[in-house]
C-alpha cells in the first residue's frame, strides 16, 4: 500500500479524509526527518553554549518558568512534566479521534520547530500506523498552554506509563511493549514540553466534526427534499433566479441539489397546490445553505490550524532564535468551534419543524402518518424525540469561547476553553444526525401515502434502500428500533 508522506506537503480536510478512508499508513518524508535532526541538534548546541534561562527547557513550567532546573536533571524534567499533566478524567476520546490526535501532532512536529528527537517522531508513527492508540480522556483541557492534559495522556505511552488500546483492548503500555519488545523512550530536554503543548485535541475533534458535517449536510439537501415532495410543496422556492440575486454559494449550491433531488417527480409537477409552504421547506436554501458556508469558513480555519507549529517555545536554528510565544493558544479554534454548533444546530432545528409538520394532519396526510389514527399512535412522539434532540442542541450552543478561569497561579491568565467547544460539538453532530433519521423516517412514511403518486427517479431510489432497513409503519412498534435503524443507514451511505 501506498504510504502518505508526512511533513512533505500541506495536509487538508480532503487529504485528511482520503487517508482516514483508505486506511493508509504514514510516513516521515526525507525533508521533514532533516528539519527535525538540524532542529534538535541546534538545540543540544545551544545547551552546551549557555546556561541562561530557556523556558521550559531548562526551567520549570508556567508559574515556575523562573526556577532554574540544573543540566543533569533535565530529561527527568521532561518525564515528570508528562506525568505531572496526565490528569484528565471523564469519559474516553473516541478512537477514530485519538488516532487524528497522533497524525495531527506528528504533522506539528514535521516542521522542525519543536526540538524534538527524531526516535519520538518515529515512535509516534508506529503508534499511528499500527493502531496503537493511547488512552485519552474528554476533560480536562482550557484550550491554551495547549490541550495539556489530552496531550499528556496521548504523550505517556512513550515512556511507558499510562493505558492504550491494542487489537481492540485496553492494555498496559508497559504490558504492549512487553509484547512488541519495545522500550520506553527517555525524553531529551523540551520534548515533553513539545508533545503536551499544542491543539491537537481541538483539531482532531473540529476535523472528525468537519468531516462528519460535510457528509450530514450531503444527508440534510435529500432528505429536506424527500419530505419537501411529501408535504406537497410548490418547486418555486428552488428555482434559480431567486437564488441569483442573493447570491450567497450555500444558497446556490442547496437550492440546485434540491431541484436535482426532485427532478423527474409527478409530486412536484402537480397543480393546484398551495400559494405557499412554510418556512421550514421553502427557506431550505437558505437555512442550509448558510449553514454550509459557515462550514466552509471554518474549515479554512482548521486547514491554517492542522499545517501549523503549536507547540511553545519555538525554535528557529536558521535565525538563532527560541522564542517563547503563545501559538499554543486555541482561540481560533475556540471560536470556530462554537460558531460550528449553532451551524450544525440549526440544520436539526429546521430538520424537527419539517417532522412536527409531515405529522401535523395536514394537506391529506393523516395524523401522525398513521391509518386508525387514535388507535395507533404512529409517528406522533418521534417528534418529541426530534424536539428533544434539537433543544439540547441549543443547550449546547451557549459559547464555551466566552469564558476563561485563571490558571497556573495567574500565570496562563486567559484560556480559550476551546476543548469544551471541542466536546459539545461533537456532541451536536451526533444529535444532528438522530433528528435527521427521525425526519427520514416520517418523510419516507408520508411519502408512501401519496401513493400511487410518485416521487423522482433519486427520491424513489432512496426510499426503496431505506425500506430494505425501516418498514413501512402500518401499525405501532417499537420506534426506537426504527430510529437506530435509520440512523445506522445514514451512517452507512453517502447520498
Amino acid at each position: 500500500m501506498i504510504k502518505y508522506e508526512i511533513g512533505s506537503g500541506v495536509l487538508s480536510l480532503a487529504i485528511l479524509q482520503e487517508i482516514i478512508q483508505s486506511g493508509k499508513s504514514i510516513v516521515l518524508a526525507a525533508e521533514a526527518t532533516a528539519r527535525i535532526i538540524k532542529c534538535r541538534n541546534y538545540l543540544d548546541e545551544k545547551l552546551r553554549q549557555t546556561e541562561a534561562p530557556i523556558y521550559g527547557i531548562n526551567t520549570g513550567f508556567g508559574y515556575l518558568q523562573n526556577v532554574k532546573v540544573e543540566a543533569d536533571k533535565l530529561t527527568q524534567l521532561q518525564h515528570n512534566l508528562l506525568l505531572s499533566h496526565a490528569c484528565g478524567t471523564g469519559q474516553e476520546v473516541p478512537k477514530p479521534i485519538v488516532k487524528l490526535m497522533l497524525l495531527l501532532k506528528i504533522q506539528s512536529l514535521s516542521y522542525g520547530h519543536s526540538a524534538v528527537a527524531l526516535e519520538t517522531v518515529h515512535r509516534l508513527i508506529d503508534f499511528y500506523n499500527q493502531n496503537i492508540l493511547p488512552v485519552v480522556y474528554t476533560q480536562g483541557s482550557l484550550g491554551a498552554s495547549g490541550d495539556l492534559a489530552p496531550l499528556a495522556h496521548l504523550s505517556i505511552p512513550l515512556i511507558g506509563e499510562g493505558e492504550v488500546w491494542y487489537k481492540e483492548e485496553k492494555i498496559q503500555t508497559s504490558q504492549l511493549y512487553q509484547q512488541l519488545g519495545w522500550q520506553a523512550l527517555t525524553l531529551q530536554s523540551k520534548e515533553g514540553l513539545a508533545l503536551i503543548n499544542g491543539t491537537q485535541f481541538m483539531s482532531a475533534y473540529g476535523v472528525y466534526v468537519l468531516l462528519q458535517s460535510k457528509r450530514l449536510l450531503d444527508w440534510a439537501d435529500a432528505i429536506a427534499a424527500t419530505a419537501i415532495d411529501a408535504f406537497d410543496c410548490r418547486i418555486d422556492p428552488f428555482l434559480s433566479l431567486s437564488h441569483l440575486i442573493r447570491p450567497h454559494q450555500g444558497q446556490l449550491q442547496t437550492a440546485e441539489n434540491v431541484r436535482n433531488w426532485l427532478d423527474g417527480s409527478e409530486l412536484i409537477a402537480q397543480t393546484g397546490k398551495q400559494t405557499q409552504d412554510p418556512y421550514s421547506f421553502r427557506c431550505v436554501p437558505q437555512v442550509h445553505g448558510a449553514s454550509k458556508d459557515s462550514v466552509a469558513y471554518i474549515q479554512s480555519v482548521f486547514e491554517t490550524e492542522i499545517n501549523a507549529v503549536t507547540d511553545n517555545p519555538n525554535v528557529f536554528p536558521d535565525e538563532d532564535l527560541i522564542i517563547s510565544a503563545g501559538n499554543f493558544h486555541g482561540q481560533p479554534l475556540a471560536l470556530t468551534l462554537d460558531f460550528l454548533c449553532m451551524a450544525l444546530a440549526e440544520i436539526g432545528s429546521i430538520s424537527e419543524r419539517r417532522t412536527f409538520q409531515l405529522i401535523s394532519g395536514s394537506r391529506g396526510l393523516p395524523p401522525f402518518l398513521v391509518k386508525q389514527a387514535g388507535l395507533n399512535s404512529g409517528l406522533m412522539i418521534t417528534q418529541y424525540t426530534a424536539a428533544s434532540i434539537a433543544s439540547e442542541n441549543k443547550q449546547l450552543c451557549t459559547p464555551a469561547s466566552v469564558d476563561s478561569i485563571v490558571s497556573s497561579n495567574g500565570q496562563e491568565d486567559h484560556v480559550s476553553m476551546g476543548a469544551n467547544a471541542a466536546t459539545k460539538c461533537l456532541r451536536v453532530v451526533q444529535n444532528v444526525e438522530r433528528i435527521l433519521a427521525i425526519e427520514l423516517i416520517t418523510a419516507t412514511q408520508a411519502l408512501e401515502l401519496r401513493r400511487p403518486l410518485k416521487s423522482s427517479p433519486k427520491i424513489e431510489n432512496l426510499w426503496k434502500d431505506f425500506r430494505t432497513v425501516v418498514s413501512f409503519n402500518e401499525a405501532d412498534r417499537l420506534l426506537a428500533t426504527d430510529i437506530e435503524r435509520s440512523v445506522a443507514f445514514i451512517k452507512a451511505n453517502q447520498v
